[in-house]
């Protein structure tokens, strides 16, 4: 008799959970034997087979996936696992220097996206946040500023840049004319601040000065006089003013008796200059 021996019983398949992590390039793998808790067989097993070894960042969370274990007969047992799938890659920061101007007021302000340089992740980036984007007169020159980067699954990584703040907004000069009234001896003067009529800048004043402030006495009438005005930074702005020279000032009047014989006919004479004994004006006698 031919007896016929048959193997029906079905493989025991065991599972287990598993943490599967994403490389840098966003992928991860399990398999089957990772997934595997013991499954067995009396006759043995043939194969186990995952349902899905491969995972990129869009399944980043629980994945279920089902292990197939056949024995050498041919008999099947499944049995489900969770893969949980993380993604603890930092994304690559990388940061570019930044120059900003300020404007006329004194501000001046750039973007967490101007500094980025090409930051990256496989997953994706999520937030760009620079530590600081607004500057002020007081920021003029290099500041480090930190940019932190963020992925899609809260990663971070952060770079650091530099950004320079440039004040290159020329101060606003306003004149008035002045007058200036020449003293006994000779000389008069005026000042940069006299002659200042409210020049402003948004980061300040360094300097007032005026072409000429001392006068003599050539120099009465109206003279044209250019103020230079310069801020903080260097910046320049010019405007002109007339000082009007005046010689208020009378002249020393000083007289001397003098004696004078009359001729044959009865008449005699004499000059100004007889009768002047050093009559003087630091400006000149007329």
């Amino acid at each position: 008799s031919i007896v016929t021996v048959e193997d029906n019983i079905a493989p025991v398949a065991i599972c287990q959970d598993v943490t599967v992590q994403l490389d840098v390039t966003g992928s991860g793998t399990v398999s089957a034997a990772q997934v595997d808790n013991g499954s067995s067989d009396a006759c043995g097993i043939e194969s186990m087979v995952l349902s899905q070894t491969v995972f990129v960042c869009g399944e980043v969370g629980s994945n279920t996936v089902t292990l197939t274990v056949t024995d050498v007969n041919g008999n099947v047992s499944t049995c489900a696992a969770t893969v949980l799938l993380e993604d603890n890659v930092a994304p690559v920061a990388i940061c570019q220097d930044v120059t900003i101007q300020l404007d006329a007021i004194g501000n001046g302000s750039t973007t967490a996206t101007a500094v980025d340089n090409g930051s990256s992740d496989a997953c994706g980036i999520a937030s760009l946040v620079l530590s600081q984007t607004a500057f002020v007169c007081s920021e003029v020159g290099a500041n480090t500023e930190t940019l932190t980067v963020t992925d899609v699954n809260g990663n971070v990584t952060t770079c650091t840049a530099t950004i320079t703040v440039e004040d290159n907004v020329a101060p606003v000069a306003i004149c008035q004319d002045v007058t200036v009234q020449l003293y006994a001896t000779g000389n008069g003067s005026t000042t940069a601040l006299a002659v200042d009529n409210g020049s402003s800048d948004a980061c300040g004043i360094a300097s007032l000065v005026l072409s000429q402030t001392a006068f003599v006495c050539s120099e009465v009438g109206a003279n044209t006089e250019t103020l230079t005005v310069t801020d903080v930074n260097g910046n320049v702005t010019t405007c002109t003013a007339t000082i009007t020279v005046e010689d208020n000032v009378a002249p020393v009047a000083i007289c001397q008796d003098v004696t004078v014989q009359l001729d044959a006919t009865g008449n005699g004479s004499t000059t100004a200059t007889a009768v002047d004994n050093g009559s003087s004006d630091a400006c000149g006698i007329a």
